[in-house]
């Protein structure tokens, strides 16, 4: 797969190569080394993609395995439920009829 080379890529290779040239060094060699010096930064931009996406793909698995944990941890929770039993209030309306009686039967 050919890898297409922006112009600004050509650009700044083109400037390196100028600034390194040596002495009775032609224009052809220059040209070369300018080549050359595409492909490199062109790499270079393709490894960080290559890097970019991976960690991309990292952060994503991250992000969802914490909202599975958070899921998991919500439906392991009992459900609450308002409006509960009267069960306790009776209890303690029994119990405060118990002590009052009590009281009146010892006084």
């Amino acid at each position: 797969m050919a890898q297409q080379i922006s112009t600004e890529t050509k650009d700044e290779a083109m400037k390196i190569a100028k600034a390194t040239q040596k002495p009775g060094q032609t224009k052809e060699q220059t040209k070369l080394i300018a080549q050359g010096i595409e492909k490199g930064i062109a790499e270079y931009k393709k490894r960080q993609k290559s890097k970019a996406r991976d960690r991309d793909k990292q952060r994503k698995q991250a992000l969802k395995e914490k909202q599975r944990q958070t899921i998991e941890r919500a439906d392991d929770q009992p459900e609450v439920t308002r409006g509960g039993s009267k069960k306790p209030w009776l209890l303690l309306a029994l119990s405060w009829l118990g002590f009052i009686g009590f009281y009146l039967l010892n006084h």
